[in-house]
This record gives C-alpha cells, structure tokens and sequence, in this order.
C-alpha cells in the first residue's frame, strides 16, 4: 500500500509542483533574502534586523516550505476525490482505491507515511540548504557551521518537525472535508498572506494553543506576540493537534460512505 500510494503521490502534477516549490522556491528565496541582507550590511542598514538576526538566516524562508507541505498533505487525499474527465469515464479514484484496499485505516496509514516520509525527506534537504546557502552568500556576515550549530541547530531541527506535523494536519483536514479547495486555501492563506491565528493571539491567551502558532515556536526566537509557549511545550501542543486530527480523520473516514 505504501509503495501504490507513493506511485500515486508523485504522479500527481500537484505535487510535483509543491516538490518544487519546496526545493527551489525556499533556496531561491533564501538566496535572494541573504543578498539583500548582505547589501543593507555593507551599507550600515539595520533598521531592518530588530527582529532577525544573521544567525537565522535562512530559517525565515519557513512559510515558503510549508506551502509546499501542505499542497502534499491535500492533494494526496483530495486527487482520491476529484472526478475523472468524462472520456475517462467520470467517476472518481476513491471507487478504484476501495475497491483494491478495501482496510480504511489501513489505507490512511499508509497514506500518512507517505506524507510523513516526502515531507520530511524534503525538510530534511531544503531547511539545513537554505541555511548554508544564506550563510554561504552572506560572506564576511555568515557564521562557520560550528556557531550555527550551537546558536540554531534546535531551530533547524523544529522547523523539519514544524513542516512534517503541517503537512500531517493538512492531510487530516482534507479527510474531512474531502475536497482540496478549503483545505489550500484556508491553510496556505493563514500559512504566507494574512495569519487568522497570529491576530487571535492579539485577541485571546488561547491561541497560543492554536497548533500553527504552538508550532511556530520550534522555529522562531522572536515570535510577534507575547506569551508564547516554549519551544519543548509547542512541539507538544502541534503534535497533540495533529494526533487527534488524524484519529478524528480515521474514523470518519472508515464510517461514512466514499
């Protein structure tokens, strides 16, 4: 099951569109990012950096990475559900997969590794790549890996975490709603353009609670809001969300008719 739905994932034009975005968009941005940082250096500008430093360079990039993440984690749930050009008959790929897998929670599992494994390979390669290519174009104003590893190393580690839970939440949601539209909207929206849970917290303690934010905290030093949770605490709170939705996701999903 794991190999048919790795076959299926990276066939899938989508998601070879958010493999890329992923790998060039967050390496091209970082990139870009590093040589303007560089140029407001040189020239003695840092108004810009009271709330980013050189050390983080690279880890800013993380918005980019998790459109990428989350375009995985719907697209492989919601191409089961899209239906098929009326030449090809009209129906849809959920009959098909019933049909040869007929073990829901089974089939979810291994649907869920799949994410988890793409996700985090992908995590794996472009978050430390955009750390090394940003310190790379920094010159005289990028750090030696050694300092890296002491003043970010658990940061860099939190973001590969942060990536694989927002593409696992991602996948759940899109369980439930069986459609990728709300899904790809409502998350990468509040993930890159205007974040609903940041302004909560200007609004309410508890959503510090909300798992993007709880999250977000694996990465950031300098998170916009007060009193947020620890980096340890938030890792808890995200992975906790993303449980529960998953084992809500599973059992709707084995409930209700396809």
């Amino acid at each position: 099951m794991v190999t048919a739905e790795f076959r299926k994932l990276l066939g899938l034009p989508a998601a070879l569109v958010a493999i890329a975005i992923s790998v060039l968009g967050t390496l091209g941005f970082a990139a870009l990012s590093a040589i303007s940082m560089r140029a407001a250096l040189k020239r003695g500008d840092t108004a810009r950096f009271t709330d980013q430093t050189t050390a983080g360079a690279g880890l800013d990039l993380l918005p980019v990475g998790a459109v990428g993440a989350i375009v995985l984690g719907v697209v492989i749930i919601s191409s089961e559900y899209t239906s098929n050009r009326d030449d090809a008959g009209g129906g849809r790929q959920i009959s098909t997969t019933l049909t040869s897998t007929p073990r829901r929670s089974a089939l979810l599992a291994a649907k869920v590794t799949v994410v988890t494994v793409t996700t985090g390979a992908l995590a794996a390669f472009t978050v430390p790549g955009a750390i090394m290519v940003s310190h790379t174009l920094l010159g005289e104003y990028g750090h030696p890996l050694g300092d890296l590893v002491d003043r970010i190393g658990w940061r860099a580690v939190g973001s590969v975490v942060y990536l694989v839970l927002t593409a696992l939440l991602a996948c759940a949601v899109t369980v439930l709603t069986r459609s990728g539209v709300i899904p790809l909207a409502l998350l990468i929206a509040n993930a890159s353009l205007v974040s609903v849970s940041l302004l909560l917290t200007r609004v309410t303690g508890l959503a510090r609670y909300l798992p993007d934010v709880a999250g977000a905290q694996m990465v950031s030093a300098n998170y916009p809001a007060e009193d947020m949770l620890g980096p340890i605490a938030g890792r808890l709170v995200m992975a906790a969300w993303t449980v529960v939705m998953l084992v809500v996701a599973t059992v709707v999903f084995a409930r209700r008719d396809a």
